[in-house]
């Protein structure tokens, strides 16, 4: 039978609730406090099935997710999330191939720290994630309600894709890179520039995951959508 450890109850008006998934105590513990102090309501999860049963019960805002996990892993538990309801995931692994990188964004997750990871820097990214999920929401409600770039067509109100007339399933992340390279069509825009942008890191050694969710988005959308211009950056091309 699945154990669900104990949560603090319920977050305060205002508060952001965060879902911490680990199945080594002293890693969830650690991550728990510092996201306490840093002023987030947080919940504890050890295993794939009790993780899905908080994030259905107490409904999250954002989930820091392990990897290798008990009963399913937090691939799954990703795909799951995402299916469910879409919500910002930072996965923790203690894997750094690239296999296993691309495999969890292309199930949702938005970010990634391997492990070992610094606490203070795994706070500083979910505040940072939730600065860019305001600033997406923000530069939604201001921006035109879709964008039609020859055969691809963005519906940014309903967060839906189509290429050639076809839908594609974008990830969050995916889906706000899309339209931020969609909005300077044909223009080169540096992997530093991307990162501070839509990710909202100042430091430019996350240039991998950019270069991974570009990946992500060709595979779904095609090849020759984004042009890379090496050594600076992308472009998007528009499908003719």
């Amino acid at each position: 039978m699945e154990e669900r450890p104990s949560t603090p109850g319920p977050s305060a008006p205002g508060q952001r609730r965060v879902l911490v998934v680990d199945d080594e105590p002293t890693i969830a513990a650690s991550v728990a406090a510092r996201l306490r102090a840093e002023g987030f309501a947080v919940d504890v999860a050890r295993d794939g099935p009790s993780a899905m049963a908080s994030f259905l019960a107490d409904e999250p805002d954002l989930v820091v997710l392990d990897v290798m996990l008990p009963g399913f892993d937090g691939l799954e538990v990703c795909r799951r999330i995402q299916a469910a309801r879409s919500v910002p995931v930072l996965m923790l692994t203690a894997r750094d191939a690239e296999t296993d990188l691309l495999v969890g964004l292309a199930v949702g997750a938005d970010d990634y720290l391997t492990k070992p990871f610094s606490i203070r820097e795994l706070a500083a990214r979910v505040h940072v994630l939730f600065r860019r999920v305001a600033r997406a929401a923000e530069a939604q409600e201001q921006a035109q309600q879709r964008i039609v770039l020859g055969e691809l067509e963005i519906d940014l109100a309903q967060h839906r894709v189509w290429c050639r007339g076809e839908p594609a399933h974008l990830t969050p992340i995916e889906f706000d890179l899309l339209v931020h390279l969609a909005g300077q069509p044909r223009t080169v825009l540096p992997r530093e520039a991307l990162l501070a942008q839509v990710w909202g890191w100042a430091a430019a050694g996350g240039t991998r995951t950019v270069d991974s969710h570009v990946k992500a988005i060709r595979r779904k959308l095609g090849a020759d959508l984004i042009r890379t211009v090496h050594g600076v950056g992308y472009a998007l091309e528009v499908p003719r």
